[in-house]
C-alpha cells in the first residue's frame, strides 16, 4: 500500500484526525477517537482499529487492555477528508471504558443529562489496575 491515500487526509495542526466508530449492521455510533497517520495506516493494514491516545501520547490498539477489539470492515472519509468513519464489528459488545455498548449513553432530558444505556460490565472487572 502506498502512502498516497494517507497524504490525501487533512490532518489537524497536531497531525490528528477525528475517527468515528460505527457499528456494522446497526449503524450505532460507538465512539469517537483520534488517529494519527500511523494509527490510520495500522488500522488499514491490520483490519483492527488503532487510535492515538492524546492523554497518553501513544498509539492505542482498541481492546489492548479490555479485549474489546474493533474489527474494521470499511474505512471512509468525509467530503473534506478531515474525518474518518470506521465501520466496525465490536468484539465483546462493549466499546466504552464505562462498560457500556456505546460511549453515547447520555441523553439530554430537560436541562440535565440522563444515563439511558446500561452498564454491561463493571469497568473494574474490565480494566484490572
Amino acid at each position: 500500500m502506498s502512502g498516497k491515500w494517507l497524504d490525501a487526509i487533512r490532518w489537524n495542526e497536531a497531525g490528528l484526525v477525528p475517527a468515528i466508530a460505527q457499528e456494522k449492521g446497526t449503524g450505532t455510533i460507538l465512539m469517537v477517537a483520534w488517529m494519527n497517520r500511523e494509527a490510520l495506516r495500522l488500522t488499514a493494514e491490520s483490519g483492527h482499529a488503532v487510535y492515538f491516545s492524546r492523554s497518553r501520547q501513544r498509539l492505542w490498539h482498541k481492546g489492548e487492555e479490555s479485549g474489546h477489539q474493533q474489527v474494521v470492515h470499511e474505512i471512509r472519509t468525509d467530503c473534506d477528508r478531515d474525518v474518518i468513519l470506521l465501520t466496525v464489528e465490536q468484539r465483546g459488545g462493549i466499546a466504552c471504558h464505562t462498560g457500556r455498548h456505546s460511549c453515547f449513553f447520555r441523553r439530554l432530558e430537560g436541562d440535565d443529562w440522563a444515563e439511558v444505556e446500561p452498564v454491561l460490565k463493571d469497568p473494574d472487572a474490565i480494566y484490572r489496575k
